[in-house]
């Protein structure tokens, strides 16, 4: 895959006996053989942790000063003004140094996050602070989205893609499981200003690592401008695919009535009638099963079926959703926000192999950018929906109705998009996944 400039020439040869070329022999840790992936992953795991400490701390706060569902819920819908900013950020990773674009808009989090650690320390913190910095970082946040997962074709070679988007997501899992329990122990014991400046400090290293990636972060071709054209050429080829489409409308039909993970503060209270320890332990349990989502995918490699495994996955996390709204126990729960993470990684995680894998580089900023404008748009409705449903109807209730709704919704993708169903993907093949998809 070309990728211009010195980017192929700058990546470095994985170690002797790693692997046979086919893709076959990779272990999990291969891709951290690559200099560049491991700068670009560091990067992005000390994102999370900051975005992690800054989300938990904010709707700890506001739920706790206010003792209100719906404002978690409007805080959820301030995300929608970040939609449009989605679509423009693939579209500039395309034209733009993805190296500078990812540190560019990390010293915006930095910043931020400083900002409210200081107004939280002087006693001067509001909600509609909350509410401003998330809009503002959320949208910068945007911007740059794209940028990471439209490197990884350029720090590993093919061979690798699979396992390096998978171990991704699978320590960035590990970022999700380490910051809720430092949020809830941060919060706990030191307070709002505590827990914001521990996320600041962590930010800082997102915004410097980007520049110890050696391979070229220009984009093929040279700089250009986003032009309608270019976005419209994105979209075009996202329509066309034939696996994407049916795999992005499954997120949205079973994210838009079942969102929970930045709405633990309201399932801790109605379901357990605990705080914020609480909801750390909620996160960081739902990030290990992320984890072990991570595992599965990289141990069912050999397992051809892969959108048969996707919908399998949903149709448990849609079990597993009544679970959750029916059981009462906390430890239970932790078992089942266990199962929820893997079911919901096996997916993600497959999404994201299916672009880089289907997608080339010239391309892979705007269809990078349209798996996170699907997952972005069914957070933020999912976020308000549940939030809304959880103050009328109750948190076990909603949860309950997700769940129904989202079997339901398997079941119609199933039927009536046979290109999940059918993809297929056998590692060490050249052959286009996306062709696969009408064997």
């Amino acid at each position: 895959m070309a990728v211009g400039g010195d980017a192929q020439s700058s990546v470095v040869a994985a170690p002797d006996g790693d692997d046979d070329g086919s893709g076959l022999d990779l272990k999990p840790w291969s891709a951290f053989a690559y200099r560049d992936f491991t700068m670009l992953w560091l990067g992005g795991v000390a994102m999370m942790v900051a975005q992690f400490m800054r989300l938990l701390t904010s709707i700890q706060w506001v739920f706790e000063e206010t003792d209100s569902e719906a404002l978690l819920g409007l805080l959820g819908a301030v995300q929608f003004i970040q939609m449009p900013f989605v679509i423009y950020g693939g579209a500039l990773a395309d034209v733009v140094d993805r190296k500078k674009l990812m540190a560019m808009t990390q010293i915006v989090s930095l910043i931020s996050l400083v900002l409210v650690s200081v107004a939280a320390f002087s006693g001067s913190l509001e909600v509609w602070h909350i509410f401003v910095i998330h809009g503002v970082t959320g949208v910068v946040n945007m911007l740059g989205s794209s940028a990471r997962p439209a490197m990884i074709s350029r720090v590993v070679p093919r061979t690798h893609v699979t396992h390096a988007v998978t171990t991704n997501t699978g320590t960035f899992q590990v970022a999700a499981i380490v910051a809720p329990i430092m949020f809830g122990i941060v919060f706990t014991v030191f307070g709002v200003g505590a827990a914001f400046a521990v996320g600041a400090v962590v930010a800082a290293i997102s915004v410097v690592t980007p520049f110890l990636i050696r391979v070229s972060g220009e984009p093929e071709g040279g700089s250009r401008r986003v032009t309608l054209r270019s976005l419209k050429e994105g979209f075009t080829f996202v329509r066309r695919h034939k696996i994407l489409p049916g795999l992005y409308l499954l997120d949205i039909g079973v994210t838009v009535m079942s969102f929970y993970r930045f709405l633990f503060p309201i399932f801790a209270d109605g379901l357990y009638d605990m705080g914020a320890v609480a909801v750390g332990l909620l996160n960081a349990f739902n990030s290990a099963g992320g984890l072990l989502g991570s595992v599965v995918v990289l141990y069912t490699a050999r397992f051809a079926r892969k959108g048969l495994l996707v919908l399998i996955a949903t149709a448990v996390y849609g079990v597993l959703l009544i679970a959750f709204g029916t059981v009462e126990i906390f430890a239970i729960g932790l078992l089942i926000v266990v199962g929820l993470g893997m079911t919901d990684a096996i997916g993600m995680t497959m999404r994201q192999t299916v672009v880089q894998l289907t997608t080339p580089d010239r391309l892979l900023g705007r269809a990078s950018s349209a798996h996170s404008f699907a997952a972005m748009g069914a957070n933020n409705v999912g976020q308000v929906e549940v939030a809304f449903m959880s103050g009328g109807i109750g948190a076990g209730p909603t949860m309950i109705l997700g769940g129904v709704v989202s079997i339901i919704v398997v079941g119609l993708i199933w039927k009536f998009v046979p290109g999940v169903s059918a993809y297929r993907y056998e590692p060490g093949s050249e052959r286009n996944a996306a062709e696969h998809a009408d064997d």
